[in-house]
């Protein structure tokens, strides 16, 4: 019988074993996402019969004889479904990867289950929004402006300009699922496309001795098996940074020396992925084991296995790779022996911070080709990739393939989530290594295993702190000794621990610091770029430190955090005795900040007294934490942008720009931009992005950049274009450029208007191409702040953590669109709730991983996640595009020691590692029972 895909009988039949979801894909039905292949995040919902399924885990023969709806037959006809109109209206999306899943379950709920949707949408994950405004979209309600500072605004999304909620411009596609993602490629368009499998390593630490591909290669299906020896033998770093020096040279496509549980061994294309992972299985290998390394601690120690060391440390750049050593920092301002002898107070401590997946709902994939030239030598590879970084992808390439980058072409559809875990290079060498010996289209599609076992995590600390501080709250001295925990390669060791020790401790006055640093190698699971790059790690021990001595002295830790945090006219100094040349006070907000949130929980407190809930009963403690960060809004040594802006005929305009777009709202942001310099509205900016023939040159959206560095030459690009339009108006109708003026999309000059496409013809007339480029190198650089603040309740007889209030104010300059940056903000809250409770990549002792699916690793829910209240500072940055600030990294970093905090206040015991889980305080608090009874008598 067939299966009726979208009110049409389709005459494929599904082959034998096949899940439902792959079938819907390979009929063209491309808004039915893989997210897990487990029935763990709901992405690929579809409704059988009308009843929701995930179409990953449901067998394709099952459904013959019935009727599956997908996201592209839920509206009727040109009309959307009111679910989908409802996510439409209040952008219960970011990236979307998520969204189609979202929607499709949904559709299906009456007002009941609306009522409950922390029960209702437990199958339906998503790592972008902290569920708020997808709850605003379910239930169709309006909160847009509620709880932030500008007295509530508006909750409609205009189509304007600065400072309006511009809907997202893909949002019609999202939401029928018509958005292009990396792997939305209909088969005709790449005919003979082959798919690429990996045989990962069994062992922790081996050498290749030999691989024996015979019976792979007579696997049915099966083209080719690659390994080391059909591999480049240049060294690079998976690692993307504009200047590839800042990464190690210590990785191969394919290496005959495995350094972790799930490296790769073996490549495998064949005609379809059964075949290729047949092929896999077949290859037959022989290791030589060698002795492995699991922590770092042990990897300093003398006699230590030398991961890396036959490797050059000056060629590579690596500090000292015979101990391990990818990088360190050694710095001591003023007299830290000094300051402690002046302190009346100091505290002591080591806090852990653990690995985390970044778990973006699409998982690393690329395709690509080679597009043939009738010039002999000019044939061009092509790259198709879920990367944040397309230029820099390029770049890599023509490097370790030795290809001049104008024959290299590298394109980001629609990205489904980041998080910095696509700021590498981890499938694109492959398929580019494939493509070009076999020259015909290769995809790789990672699963979420692997991504889990073989892709990057965030960097595990451990954190030693010492600080004092004078009886009457002045910092006297701060000592800090870092260990980072890289894994089994260095891609964002150096960066990720000179971060991490920047902004954290600069933050602070104190006249003596002192750091000892360093990022060590191991066999397990490399690390990576994460959220945050090593400044929530860090923020983690020295927050918690600061409500420590705060706590010591008996002060408000609000109040000590005021007289020490930096201010205008401050040195904002860490491990250098100068502060960074090109990084200015722009504008000042963290006091505001401290204000809001402050104000917040007060207000917070008397609602829980007003309504009698402050005393949940005998065994429950409730208490308040709060902790502050700050960040440089843009990375260090050059971040770099181009954009060329165009009028058209229609007197539309055409953006070109190199940044990705994957739920980080810039493709909004440069809409708004130049529909502000331009007097226009932002649908009439139509932009186009993430392909390395628009533009120069784009270093990526990473480090927050999206809209301080790109945004800023979409900005230059749009002015400069508005001169251009008005001297063309101007000369047309014979007045002066001065008496010109562009406004609703036409030219007033005096008293003549002249509309937008009447003055793309008069340039036609004139000669003139109505074109402008902006370009941005990244400096001078601002500062961007974030305080959260928690009031939470514990069960000293159980461990439960109830959050009560969660409130968090950001100073993100003049807000761009403050919809979609609340929405950042919530969404980073979210994700660092996650890592403060329950996520971790565990690995054991023989160094594999043991949470490999989403299932056994914990992400938030609908149900963990509280409504946070979010404020914005109101300040105007000198140095951002018309006063704005980086805000989509920095909402993460104060969350988990803030939640730290409030249980500290509520409990008197300080949790130093993280996750806090709930098992943890139970035990902690049965501890602390235990050693002092009378003070827990006391909480």
């Amino acid at each position: 019988m067939a299966i009726e895909i979208n009110g049409t009988a389709t005459e494929a039949a599904p082959r034998p074993g096949q899940c439902l979801r792959t079938f819907l894909r390979e009929q063209g039905n491309f808004g039915v996402k893989k997210g897990c292949d487990g029935g763990d995040c709901g992405a690929c919902t579809v409704h059988v019969d009308g009843e929701p399924v995930h179409s990953c885990i449901y067998p394709a023969v099952r459904a013959e004889g019935h009727s599956v709806t997908t996201i592209e037959g839920l509206s009727n006809g040109e009309e959307l479904h009111p679910v989908q109109q409802q996510f439409l209206e209040h952008q219960g999306f970011q990236c979307g990867f998520c969204t189609a899943g979202m929607m499709m379950t949904a559709a299906t709920f009456d007002e009941e289950q609306k009522a409950n949707l922390p029960r209702n949408l437990k199958g339906n994950l998503c790592r972008c929004t902290g569920y708020r405004s997808i709850a605003d979209a379910v239930c169709g309600a309006a909160r847009i402006g509620q709880n932030t500072s500008d007295g509530g605004a508006a909750a409609q999304a205009l189509a304007g300009r600065l400072g309006d909620n511009v809907p997202a411009p893909a949002g019609h596609a999202v939401v029928t699922g018509t958005a292009r993602y990396t792997l939305d490629v209909p088969p005709e368009q790449l005919p003979g496309l082959l798919h690429l499998k990996l045989l990962r390593s069994p062992h922790a630490h081996a050498r290749i001795v030999s691989i024996d591909r015979t019976a792979a290669l007579q696997v049915p299906g099966v083209v080719a098996v690659f390994t080391h020896e059909d591999a480049p033998p240049r060294l690079f770093s998976t690692a993307q940074h504009e200047l590839y020096t800042d990464d190690p040279d210590d990785t191969r496509v394919l290496d005959d020396v495995v350094r972790f549980i799930g490296q790769r061994v073996a490549a495998v294309v064949a005609e379809s992925v059964g075949a290729a992972e047949a092929g896999a299985r077949a290859i037959k290998v022989e290791y030589e084991l060698l002795d492995a390394v699991f922590s770092p601690q042990e990897a300093l120690l003398p006699g230590a296995p030398a991961i890396h060391g036959e490797k050059d440390g000056e060629t590579a750049r690596i500090s000292r790779p015979q101990n391990n050593v990818v990088a360190e920092v050694h710095s001591e301002l003023g007299n830290v022996e000094a300051g402690f002898a002046a302190a009346d107070f100091i505290h002591e401590n080591t806090y852990q911070t653990q690995r985390v997946q970044h778990v973006a709902m699409e998982t690393h994939c690329s395709i690509a080709w080679v597009e043939p030239s009738e010039s002999p030598g000019e044939d061009r590879l092509m790259v198709r990739s879920s990367s944040q970084v397309p230029f820099l992808v390029r770049r890599t390439l023509a490097r370790v393939f030795d290809l001049p980058e104008d024959r290299i072409r590298v394109v980001a559809g629609r990205v489904g989530g980041g998080f910095g875990g696509k700021q590498e290079v981890l499938t694109e060498d492959l398929v580019a290594m494939a493509a070009l010996k076999l020259r015909r289209p290769v995809q790789v599609e990672f699963t979420r295993t692997e991504q889990f076992t073989a892709t990057t995590t965030r960097h595990p600390f451990t954190i030693k702190v010492k600080a004092g501080t004078s009886r009457d709250g002045h910092l006297t001295a701060m000592q800090l000794d870092v260990v980072t925990n890289t894994g089994a390669y260095g891609n964002h060791a150096p960066g990720v621990m000179f971060h991490g020790c920047g902004e954290s401790l600069a933050v602070y006055k104190c006249a003596n610091k002192k750091v000892d640093a360093q990022a060590v190698y191991t066999n397990t699971v490399p690390a990576g770029a994460f959220r945050g790059y090593g400044l929530s790690q860090m923020i983690f021990a020295i927050e918690s430190a600061v409500d420590e001595l705060a706590v010591g002295i008996g002060m408000d830790p609000l109040e000590f955090r005021l007289k020490n945090m930096v201010r205008p006219g401050d040195d904002m100094l860490s491990t250098n005795p100068e502060p960074e040349e090109d990084v200015f006070y722009g504008s000042y907000g963290l006091d505001q900040c401290v204000a809001l949130v402050r104000d917040a929980l007060e207000r917070g407190g008397q609602r829980y007294r007003d309504a009698g809930l402050d005393h949940l009963g005998p065994e429950w403690v409730t208490g308040v934490g709060s902790a502050l960060s700050m960040i440089d809004t843009v990375p260090p040594r050059g971040h770099f942008a181009h954009t060329r802006l165009r009028l058209l005929p229609d007197g539309t305009f055409d953006a070109a720009v190199g940044t990705a777009e994957f739920g980080n709202g810039t493709t909004t942001v440069h809409a708004q931009l130049a529909a502000t310099a331009l007097s226009t509205t932002a649908p009439n900016v139509a932009v186009r992005q993430s392909d390395t023939d628009l533009v120069e040159h784009d270093t990526g959206a990473f480090g927050s950049a999206g809209t301080v560095v790109a945004g800023q030459a979409t900005l230059l690009a749009a002015q400069e274009l508005a001169v251009r339009i008005r001297a063309v108006a101007a000369a047309f109708l014979g007045d002066s450029e001065a008496d010109c003026v562009l406004e609703d999309g036409a030219a007033h000059c005096g008293e003549r208007v002249l509309a937008l496409a009447e003055v793309y013809d008069a340039a036609q007339q004139q000669g003139v191409e109505l074109a402008a480029d902006g370009r941005w190198g990244g400096t001078p650089r601002s500062v961007a702040f974030n305080v959260h603040g928690f009031r939470v309740a514990v069960n000293t007889g159980t461990g439960e953590l109830r959050i009560l209030q969660s409130v968090q104010a950001a100073d993100a300059g003049v807000v761009v669109n403050p919809r979609q940056c609340r929405g950042q903000v919530e969404g980073g809250i979210a994700q660092a709730l996650g890592v403060a409770l329950y996520e971790e990549v565990r690995v054991n002792d023989a160094g594999r991983v043991t949470t490999d699916i989403l299932r056994q690793y914990h992400i938030p829910s609908f149900a963990d996640v509280p409504r946070s209240e979010v404020y914005f500072a109101k300040t105007n940055d000198q140095m951002g595009p018309l006063g704005a600030k980086s805000m989509s990294e920095s909402p993460f970093n104060p969350v988990a020691p803030a939640l730290a905090n409030a249980i500290r206040n509520a409990t008197g015991v300080r949790f130093a590692s993280l996750p806090i889980a709930r098992d943890k305080i139970y035990l902690a608090l049965k501890d602390a029972e235990a050693s002092a009874p009378t003070q827990l008598a006391r909480i």
